[in-house]
């Protein structure tokens, strides 16, 4: 279930952000010494944070793609929810499938894309190349000459520069904290862009730039256009595909371009083989299944394991016409969780926010309605070698000691582990661990309706009573239990469904005590960081600090992980600041799958190597009819 958490708030898309950074580790002298004081690295098609890019200049084609795949036919995919804007760079609304949040879709191309068979590599789309100063104070990219929006106009330096200004000052929160320390940028010529930094050392900083959607500033500049708006026009893209139909709230059909400018970059042979991509919309998960099993869609990434199980039973003459794969991945799972809202009084006190913790039985849960599949997640950083494990290392030591008496002490002392029981369902050992939190925290006095209480300081009356807010009711079967075992611990919880677009206002303006929620991570965090957990996005509405939090010594982490100067360093940082985000016990860790199950028709075919980032199926896959027909052209 995870995975579709918040595929639908904006950050979602979010939440499953790929955030995969580089730089070029061969370094010489070149004519940009002259203009600044730093010396830079020759220019180049791709960079590398750590080591050297994956793919040589003269590469043909990516190791998870087929080559020679045909082009053609038809992809039907499902979104549960619905969508009234194309204009997916700003809070307002809920954008469509398909287009860019930052530089993934099939509508807009990107200054660089990331390669998905290597954690921290990108390589020049848009751009041609890209040269970063020794001291990371700057990066210059060169445009390429062919790089055309979709009316034919040349994309140009003034399209990059518009673009940065217009998503830090108008756009989601996510790009002023991706892009916090850029301090100027300024066109070297019609195809050549420079971005100045307010620090040296952010060797991130030069790619994730790099990942920046650029938009046309001719189109969104013409008289009546607001970009802070939402807008149902169809907006001017550069991508491969151009959309074709718009049903508002129910469907939005992309054409691939045969002429599109890209087509013959070796980083695109294989992709973008679909001559048309359709997502049609549905509310319920329950109609969607079905709609799949009537073949009404092509391809479905499965969530959830009892319908997995069980789900999937069709008629005889179907069934070898349905491929259902278990595909292991190394993809970093980040943290699906029950999410405190700390802003809310209740939940400000970290001894409540533990207690809580041990009225969720995921033992009990897991062989009730998983078959016993899922694993409990106990880091941010799960399914990952940035997960802490253990007790801190020496290496972590030596950041956290200087913390001592800032942060808990169980992070000096024990490994994070969220509570556990023996599954049979009988969890009296830790509700009774829960009460004593509770009564230590002040909640020792029960009223005539089974709920704690205490008196705060201004004589009011808390109670321990809240809401858990989600839009799919699939979790039902997981939250009702938990809300049992906390009613049992005298704290009154109840489960409120609202529809996608409510759920997404609520989260967006903080409107929530508890949440059912995610925190997507990549393989290589850094600047994201600030936006998820950091102080001066907290109040900022839109941001991903759903949590609320506030604490000096997690921006001082956070900082650290983004100056790593090595992967080893960074593994070593973000290890640190997971055991702190844990003991804080902002969330209740929820479970992960660590394989893709996906079903799909056999109209549609996958490479045989399948990047272990993600499967591609937008991007790599094709279609068996085209298949079919480039077979009897060839007979």
């Amino acid at each position: 279930m995870g995975s579709n958490l918040l595929r639908l708030n904006g950050f979602l898309v979010a939440l499953f952000i790929t955030i995969n950074l580089i730089f070029i580790s061969s370094l010489s002298h070149s004519s940009e010494d002259k203009k600044f004081p730093s010396t830079s690295s020759k220019p180049a098609h791709a960079i590398a944070l750590h080591g050297t890019p994956k793919y040589p200049s003269d590469f043909k084609h990516l190791d998870y793609v087929n080559p020679n795949a045909p082009k053609g036919g038809t992809l039907k995919q499902h979104v549960i929810g619905t969508f009234d804007s194309l204009n997916p760079f700003i809070v307002k609304g809920n954008s469509a499938e398909g287009l860019n949040y930052l530089g993934t879709g099939i509508y807009y191309e990107s200054l660089m894309q990331n390669g998905n068979d290597e954690p921290f590599t990108m390589y020049g789309i848009i751009a041609k190349n890209i040269s970063v100063a020794n001291d990371k104070s700057w990066v210059r990219f060169e445009l390429r000459e062919e790089a055309k929006w979709h009316d034919g106009k040349p994309i140009t330096a003034d399209d990059v520069i518009w673009t940065f200004k217009t998503l830090t000052e108008k756009g989601t929160p996510l790009y002023r904290a991706y892009w916090h320390d850029v301090e100027t940028i300024e066109a070297d010529g019609d195809k050549s862009v420079i971005f100045k930094f307010a620090v040296r050392g952010n060797a991130e900083l030069p790619l994730i730039i790099g990942q920046m959607p650029i938009l046309p500033k001719h189109y969104w500049t013409k008289e009546g256009r607001d970009f802070s708006n939402t807008t149902m026009d169809i907006p001017l893209g550069s991508g491969a595909y151009k959309i074709s139909k718009v049903v508002a709230g129910r469907t939005i059909e992309y054409e691939r371009n045969p002429n599109w400018w890209g087509k013959d970059l070796p980083f695109f042979k294989g992709m973008n083989n679909f001559d048309k991509i359709v997502y049609d919309y549905y509310r319920d998960t329950n109609v969607a299944h079905e709609a799949f099993l009537s073949h009404d869609y092509d391809v479905k990434f499965e969530t959830t394991a009892k319908i997995w199980k069980e789900g999937y039973n069709i008629a005889d003459d179907k069934k070898a016409l349905l491929t259902k794969e278990e595909i292991e991945n190394s993809r970093p799972v980040g943290m699906q969780a029950f999410i405190y809202n700390i802003r809310r009084p209740l939940f400000k006190d970290k001894i409540v926010r533990q207690a809580l913790a041990y009225g969720f039985d995921f033992e009990w849960s897991n062989k009730q309605f998983a078959y016993g599949d899922y694993v409990r997640t106990d880091s941010y950083f799960e399914n990952s070698d940035l997960a802490s494990r253990g007790l801190p290392s020496a290496d972590e030591l030596e950041i956290l000691e200087p913390l001592r008496g800032r942060i808990p002490e169980e992070v000096f002392t024990a490994q994070y582990k969220p509570p556990t029981t023996d599954g049979s369902g009988n969890n009296r050992k830790n509700l009774r661990l829960g009460i004593k939190l509770l009564e230590q925290a002040g909640y020792k006095q029960i009223g005539k309706d089974g709920i704690r209480f205490k008196t705060i300081e201004d004589g009011s009356i808390q109670r321990l009573s809240f809401e858990i807010l989600h839009f799919m009711p699939v979790y039902e079967r997981w939250v009702l239990p938990f809300v049992k075992n906390l009613k049992r611990m005298g704290v009154e919880a109840k489960f409120r469904i609202v529809d996608s677009a409510q759920f997404q206002r609520r989260i967006e303006s903080f409107d929530y005590d508890m949440l059912i929620g995610g925190f997507g991570q990549s393989d290589s965090p850094g600047n994201e960081q600030r936006d998820f957990w950091g102080s001066s996005k907290a109040d900022i509405k839109g941001s991903r600090n759903l949590i609320g939090i506030k604490d000096p010594v997690i921006d001082q982490l956070i900082e650290g992980i983004i100056q790593a100067k090595s992967r080893e360093d960074l593994v070593t940082r973000t290890r640190a600041m997971d055991r702190v985000l844990l003991w804080n016990h902002y969330v209740i860790p929820m479970w992960h799958y660590p394989k893709w199950r996906i079903a799909y028709w056999n109209n549609i075919q996958r490479p045989e190597k399948l990047s272990s980032i993600s499967p591609m199926i937008t991007q790599t896959w094709w279609s068996r009819q085209a298949t079919d027909t480039t077979n009897q052209m060839q007979k």
